[in-house]
């Protein structure tokens, strides 16, 4: 057992706390697979009524992954960093099917492997603090755990946006989006947590748990993305190809499509066309086959440059300047994507 996660049982709740306060509560591999076999006792455990995830401290619920630790895995064995995430999105698809309720405070930062175990759960509690965003594409990578599922399915283009720039949310955003799906201020938040907790959880637990959540509800104020949405919809929606895309901004003579071409110029070509691939295939799928295939695009990541490059650009040297290979989107070439999307034999992800 690592103390880097705290399980318990509290009334009819179990309670799972992230408790990597200064790492930003971001998940290792033991958190993920300690995580994943206690949702798995409390699912068949009739004591236990709903589960409840938070994180440590008041900066973050959680950051992502350990992204020092798998750059450094990866390179020296690109198989055993891909088997981290063989483990994190079968605890993904654990918590889209859950058979209980499951609530996620999001309060403070969620990014990455945060929003795979928070958004595929019933209630995200999105509070003050709240920060969201998938920056993968900025890394070398791409909006995994379960993105490929829930980002398509936002209205009006905002998940492709949100996948491909790596924008941040905060809470009113989050509700207008539907990332979250309550909000609760400051002053309640705490107050909130307790209140589920001591609730009798019956026979209708989802409805008890909502009640308790509309009571503590407030407004989180004006959502910034709304003033964006007619932008993003007519900018981001309706395109069979990343070039399409790349094309209506460029044509475009908005101030919101110029500083969106200058973010997409900073990201990895090959991270965007890929980015752009999941979104549009992902519609089209259900959850567990969306995790399936985002298993065959990292395994092929990982052997790949760009997220070493990435890695080493934004968070090891910290010099901000990435060399991507390739350097452009012109100079990929769509057999090499379509390779990452290509079946991997009896190293397939299997799912319950």
């Amino acid at each position: 057992m690592t103390s880097d996660i705290l399980f318990e049982k509290t009334g009819d709740w179990g309670v799972i706390t992230l408790n990597r306060e200064k790492a930003l509560n971001a998940l290792t591999w033991d958190m993920v697979k300690a995580m994943r076999a206690q949702l798995i006792t409390w699912a068949g455990d009739n004591t236990v009524k709903a589960v409840l995830v938070k994180g440590a401290g008041e900066r973050a619920f959680c950051a992502g992954g350990d992204i020092r630790w798998l750059h450094d895995a990866a390179k020296a064995d690109p198989a055993h960093a891909s088997e981290f995430f063989r483990e994190e999105y079968r605890n993904n698809s654990l918590i889209y099917h859950y058979p209980k309720p499951y609530v996620a405070l999001i309060d403070g930062i969620v990014m990455g492997g945060g929003v795979g175990i928070s958004v595929h759960g019933d209630f995200r509690v999105a509070g003050d603090a709240t920060l969201f965003a998938m920056p993968e594409t900025g890394i070398g990578l791409f909006p995994d755990v379960g993105g490929g599922h829930f980002m398509p399915r936002l209205h009006d283009g905002l998940g492709l946006y949100y996948a491909l720039t790596g924008a941040r949310a905060k809470a009113a955003d989050c509700m207008a989006a539907g990332i979250a799906t309550h909000y609760a201020p400051a002053d309640k938040y705490s107050e909130l947590e307790v209140a589920l907790l001591d609730v009798p959880l019956g026979d209708h637990a989802h409805a008890d748990i909502e009640t308790v959540l509309d009571i503590y509800a407030g407004d989180p104020g004006h959502a910034g993305i709304n003033d964006l949405r007619g932008d993003v919809a007519r900018l981001f929606v309706g395109h069979e190809t990343l070039a399409s895309l790349m094309a209506r901004l460029e044509a475009g003579d908005s101030e919101f499509a110029t500083a969106t071409l200058k973010i997409l110029s900073r990201m990895s070509p090959t991270s965007m066309a890929l980015t752009f691939e999941q979104m549009k295939r992902g519609h089209r799928l259900d959850f567990d086959d969306t995790m399936k295939m985002e298993f065959r695009m990292v395994c092929r990541v990982m052997q790949g440059k760009d997220f070493f490059e990435g890695v080493r650009a934004q968070i090891l040297d910290k010099d901000r300047e990435p060399k991507w290979k390739p350097a452009s989107l012109a100079a990929l070439k769509d057999d090499e994507i379509a390779g990452y999307f290509e079946g991997l034999g009896e190293a397939e992800l299997v799912l319950p």
